[in-house]
């Protein structure tokens, strides 16, 4: 006789989509990364979603204020590759432009 399978408890599954989160950083771009589409590689490599706030950018340094939203592993790592392209990354204090 076969043996009898018993049921097994349904446990509630979680939201296949996860908790989205907003981060405002200060990047300061070295001159040799100027020219480079750095916000475009950031948010394509890491499935992020960006506004850029504020920027200005010289022969010498660029200066951007970016919010970015996406999972929070993502911006973290977002935040570590930007480290590694030698863009100096602050977290945004104050809102500079409300809203």
């Amino acid at each position: 006789m076969p043996a009898k399978k018993t049921a097994k408890k349904k446990t509630p599954k979680k939201s296949a989509k996860k908790e989205q989160e907003r981060l405002r950083l200060w990047l300061m771009y070295p001159p040799k990364h100027i020219t480079s589409p750095i916000v475009w590689e950031l948010i394509t490599r890491f499935e992020l979603k960006a506004n850029i706030r504020q920027a200005e950018v010289r022969d010498e340094i660029g200066i951007v204020c970016l919010e970015l939203e996406g999972l929070r592993l993502s911006l973290k790592k977002a935040s570590q590759w930007l480290d590694r392209q030698g863009v100096k990354v602050e977290p945004v204090e104050i809102s500079v432009i409300s809203g």
